[in-house]
């Protein structure tokens, strides 16, 4: 997660010495938060890399939740390290190779997942919309060729970072992770500070179009249309995976939506209150663990009550919210499989 000049949460400053009571008091909710996320985070992601990598049958559908769910992992992994970051009072402590590779990896994680986001809805789109081309075009190694192509793409857009990302060295010896976007020591040159704002702009922008905006539109797009579709053929919307696609993609947005607004803020924040972009800065941490660590937790519970999920056994519960099956589908489990989530569905009922 690329913070303009900081790792993970802002300093108040790279010759301040005194943080503000509020500033303090958001840093340390935020690192509680970092490590709740953690804990809850490695467990959820990790059952569902398990169930969806060794116990269920390799289809499209649970490929690309396999990829998803990765990313989640991959961010969950990373919280650690910023934790520390925080606790010791922002003294990056992990050397300049860890302060360069962390912060790519986040940014990998992040295009990849929206990335990934998106390829479900238009598969989902072409589902409703062609489903001749789709029954006899959409094989298990042409989605794992797209989902190899999204992760090179998203390190594509991440590898600047490995050149910005770097740290230097502050009041009394504090040690900082910060991005030089003009790539020079010379930080108090108005020259440099005016290269490295037209820089950071164009960083930024490139970030929130392809990793924001138009995921955004393409997604709405894609399940507005799906939506009339079965609307006008007056098809049910299925419980799985539907809306379990639904909610990765709202929980996705409404959980980056605030980091994005965090970073156009940035640009201003001489003439935004301190206190805002502390609030602010716990309100983005919040919801973007949230999307990478509670978001698999929630697939759970997506269309059924909260009781009913405790009455069926987890691992049957997990296969039942990736049927592949939106009503003109050929389910994709056989066997005893399909038994146990049909049995599911019936006791749900």
């Amino acid at each position: 997660m690329d913070q303009g000049n900081t790792t993970l949460l802002p300093t108040t400053g790279a010759n301040s010495t005194q943080i503000p009571a509020l500033v303090s008091a958001a840093h340390l909710a935020t690192a509680v938060l970092l490590f709740i996320t953690f804990l809850v985070g490695v467990l959820g992601n990790g059952l569902y890399l398990w169930v969806l990598g060794l116990k269920m049958r390799r289809t499209v559908t649970t490929l690309w939740f396999l990829h998803l769910v990765s990313c989640y992992l991959l961010f969950t992994l990373l919280i650690p390290f910023f934790a520390v970051y925080v606790l010791l009072g922002f003294h990056w402590v992990f050397g300049m190779a860890l302060c360069k590779f962390l912060n790519t990896c986040i940014s990998l994680g992040m295009f990849t997942s929206v990335f990934l986001l998106t390829l479900i809805s238009l598969d989902r789109y072409i589902l409703t919309h062609h489903p001749i081309w789709f029954r006899y075009h959409r094989t298990v190694s042409r989605a794992q060729k797209l989902a190899v192509g999204v992760w090179l793409a998203s390190f594509a857009l991440s590898a600047p970072y490995l050149a910005f990302r770097e740290t230097q060295v502050v009041d009394g010896g504090r040690i900082i992770c910060i991005n030089n976007y003009a790539l020079s020591t010379d930080w108090n040159r108005t020259e440099m500070q005016y290269l490295e704002r037209r820089v950071h702009q164009a960083i930024f922008m490139v970030r929130f179009l392809l990793g924001f905006l138009l995921p955004f539109c393409t997604i709405a797009v894609c399940y507005g249309r799906v939506g009339l579709k079965m609307k006008k053929k007056k098809l049910a919307w299925t419980r799985k995976p539907f809306k379990v696609m639904v909610a990765s993609m709202v929980s996705f947005f409404l959980s980056w939506l605030p980091y994005h607004l965090y970073q156009s803020l940035n640009f201003y924040k001489k003439e935004v209150p301190e206190s805002v972009m502390g609030a602010l800065l716990v309100i983005y941490t919040f919801t973007s663990c949230f999307n990478a660590c509670f978001t698999p937790i929630l697939y759970l519970f997506v269309g059924e009550k909260f009781w009913q999920v405790f009455k069926t056994s987890l691992l049957t519960l997990v296969k039942a919210a990736f049927v592949d099956d939106l009503g003109s589908s050929v389910p994709e489990y056989s066997g005893r499989h399909w038994s146990e989530v049909e049995n599911t569905k019936l006791e749900m009922v």
